[in-house]
Order: C-alpha cells, then sequence, then structure tokens
C-alpha cells in the first residue's frame, strides 16, 4: 500500500477530503461506521430477496471440496465472498480495500460490505471478517481459491496479532462452472454466466480495471460519488455467485437428466469425474451423448467415457467407445493409441495393436494428402504411432521367431 503513505499536509488535505466523502457515501449507501479491538471501518449493509437459499446434496457440495462433513451442506454456515482490491494480480503491496460478504438470511441474501478508508482500518476490516467467519465457515467464493482467500491469509500473517478462525470448506465455483458453461457460452466470467445462464442483467457496470484508481480518488481526494459504482459491482458480484452456486448445486444435485442441456450434463460428468464420483460421471456422460452434443465436445466425450469404464474395469465398454471415437481428430488419435495399448499389454496381441497402429498412420497420411491436418499436429502424432510401430513390429518378430 505504498501509495497510500503521504506527507503530513497530504495527510490533513485528505483527511478533511475523505471526511465530506464519508458523509456522502452514509448519504447515497446508508454506510455507517463500526468499531472493534482494532479500530473502525466503514461497513454497508442491504438485502436482495434473490437469489432464495437452497438445500445441497452433501454429495454435490463434496464434489467442490472433497472429503468435506455433511454440515458443509447446511447453508447456514455459508459465507460467500469477493474483494475488491487495491492492483491487480501480481501487484507488490496489493491489499483489499473493500471486502463484500453475504449470506443467506430471511429467505433473500444479506449483504455486507467492509471498507478500509485508510491503511491504518485494514486491521479493524481482517477482525470483522474474522468475526464473520467464526459463524460461518463454509467459505464460497468465484476463483477465491486462487486469488481473494491467499491474499485475505497473507494480510492476516502480516498483522499477527489477527488470527483466521479454521474454515469447515471452501467451495469455489468457479471451475465447476467452466466445466458446465464454458464450451456453450465461450466464457465463465461472472457477468457472462449471469446473463446467458441466470437470466440476469447486470446493466452498467464500472470496468474493473479502474476499480484501483477509483479508490485511490476517494482517498486522495475524497471522491465518493466514483466509488459508489464499486459497492454495486461488489454487490452484483456476490449476487451473481449465489446464483451460480445455487444452479451448480441444484444441476450436481439432480438425478433427473429430462430436458437438460448436452453440455451440462457433460460439463456435470466432468465436476464428477474431478470429485471421484466416477459412477456417476459416466451416467452423466452416457446422457449428455445420447442427448446429441456437437461433434468437438461429443468426441471429448466418448473419450472420458471411455476413460471412466477402463477405471471402473469395464474394459470391454471402453473398447467399443475407443473403436466409435477412432477418426481424424485428436480424440480419435487418443482413441488409436488407446486401444493399440490395451491390445499389446492387455490383450496380449502384438500384432493387433501393430494392425492398429498402422491404421492411423494410414488415416493420418490420408488426412494430410485432404489437408485436414496441421501440419505440426501431423508431424507429432506421426511421429508417436511410427515409435510404437518399430516397438510393435520388434515385439511380433520376436513372437513369430519363438513360435517357429
Amino acid at each position: 500500500m505504498d501509495w497510500l503513505q503521504k506527507s503530513d499536509e497530504e495527510v490533513s488535505l485528505a483527511a478533511s477530503s475523505s471526511h465530506l466523502g464519508w458523509e456522502r457515501l452514509q448519504q447515497v449507501l446508508g454506510a455507517s461506521v463500526k468499531s472493534n479491538a482494532e479500530g473502525n471501518h466503514l461497513s454497508v449493509h442491504c438485502w436482495f430477496g434473490n437469489p432464495p437459499p437452497i438445500t445441497p446434496q452433501p454429495e454435490a457440495v463434496r464434489l467442490l471440496a472433497p472429503g468435506a462433513a455433511d454440515d458443509a451442506a447446511c447453508v447456514e454456515r455459508w459465507l460467500f465472498l469477493d474483494t475488491e482490491t487495491t492492483g491487480t494480480k501480481g501487484d507488490t503491496g496489493m491489499s483489499p480495500f473493500l471486502v463484500g460478504l453475504a449470506w443467506w438470511e430471511g429467505g433473500g441474501l444479506e449483504v455486507e460490505q467492509l471498507l478500509m478508508r485508510e491503511a491504518r482500518e485494514e486491521r479493524s476490516v481482517l477482525v470483522a471478517i474474522a468475526e464473520r467467519l467464526a459463524e460461518r465457515p463454509v467459505l464460497v467464493t468465484y476463483n477465491g481459491k486462487s486469488f481473494d482467500w491467499p491474499l485475505l491469509k497473507m494480510r492476516y500473517r502480516r498483522m499477527r496479532r489477527i488470527s483466521l478462525p479454521p474454515l469447515m470448506a471452501h467451495l469455489d465455483f468457479l471451475h465447476p462452472a467452466r466445466n458446465l458453461w464454458r464450451s456453450r457460452l465461450g466464457s465463465a466470467k461472472l457477468s457472462h454466466l449471469e446473463r446467458h445462464v441466470l437470466g440476469w442483467d447486470r446493466g452498467a457496470d464500472i470496468i474493473a480495471s479502474r476499480i484501483p484508481r477509483t479508490y485511490l480518488e476517494f482517498v486522495c481526494r475524497g471522491n465518493a460519488d466514483g466509488l459508489i459504482p464499486v459497492f454495486q459491482h461488489n454487490q452484483m458480484d456476490l449476487r451473481g455467485l449465489a446464483g451460480v452456486a445455487t444452479r451448480v448445486l441444484t444441476l450436481l444435485g439432480d438425478d433427473d437428466c429430462t430436458g437438460k442441456e448436452a453440455l451440462d450434463l457433460f460439463g456435470a460428468s466432468c465436476v464428477c469425474e474431478r470429485g471421484e464420483q466416477r459412477r456417476r460421471a459416466r451416467k452423466l456422460c452416457e446422457q449428455s451423448i445420447r442427448s446429441g452434443l456437437p461433434a468437438q465436445a461429443e468426441g471429448m466425450a466418448r473419450m472420458a467415457l471411455a476413460r471412466l469404464a477402463k477405471r471402473e474395469g469395464d474394459v470391454e465398454s471402453a473398447c467399443q467407445v475407443w473403436r466409435s471415437a477412432v477418426g481424424n481428430s485428436r480424440q480419435g488419435y487418443e482413441a488409436y493409441e488407446q486401444l493399440a495399448s490395451y491390445f499389446e499389454h492387455k490383450g496380449r496381441q502384438p500384432q493387433k495393436a501393430l494392425e492398429t497402429v498402422l491404421e492411423a498412420l494410414a488415416e493420418l497420411n490420408r488426412a494430410q494428402l485432404e489437408g485436414t491436418i496441421l501440419s505440426r499436429a501431423f508431424l507429432r502424432t506421426r511421429a508417436r504411432f511410427e515409435r510404437r510401430r518399430q516397438r510393435l513390429e520388434r515385439k511380433t518378430q520376436k513372437v513369430l521367431t519363438s513360435v517357429s
């Protein structure tokens, strides 16, 4: 926070400007000054009637937090968190100046936003966060595992006297959302999911890259009007997070696949596979293929289905899927390799493995002549199959020699 360090004269001018800014925030947002053992900070409370709270299945929650106790599915223990920071990821001295917290209460979403009006108020903000986490120890974020939470933990370590209570679980919805919707929508940005998955429209929203500068103008000049859109942006992020969490857990916890998008079913299968729920992952993957996936996604789904069958020991089904997937595509050549590997190592049929490799090489040559494969991909894939061909030829020759 070096850019917040000022001379005595600057501090006096900033204090006068900031006081006017605080009054403006109190007037427009209903902000109030909160105090605790470490000092003061500004707090804003608001409530939203949607999304309504849900009752997630413990197994669906464990897909996001493997090993989590059943109590982690109790939404009364959940605390949504989103931060606005003094810089972008990787900036030295970066700190969260606004921390948005939310929880389900009264049939809707209660939001509390903690503003650090100057550097010394960081301690007070950190104490308030710790108090909320002690009440609701299941942390819920969107990309918080790699950004918000590590940043906060670093700030707590620097403050030393203030400690974080232990989390019961940390549910982060970025990766499940990517698995479910990025292939269909092209983006897993939260505002994009709000529009295309939840059917919400944020309307006017501040550009994220402008937020650090907007806070600096508030600290130095008391420009509260510029900071108001930052509060609103943070509120929308919290509402979007709660909405996406509801949609993800509803989809993952619902055994009825009727009427669901094929890509959503495949995405849910990927989430289940990552969470080691292989039987459910296989069922969803099969259903996604039957529901009519786009060509590229279908190739990926077939390879995933074969992988799941193989892990369950159902090698016969895996081989059937691989045979149906072979062809001129990344997944198609992977299917050739999987079949060759099976015939060589499990089936003890090196000759059949060699025939599969030769079939793959013929497919590659045909694709090159037709111009349906990139030169780099052709060379890389051919080299892989040539190495396998040479090894298999040596192996089959040994078998023939030993027989004769």
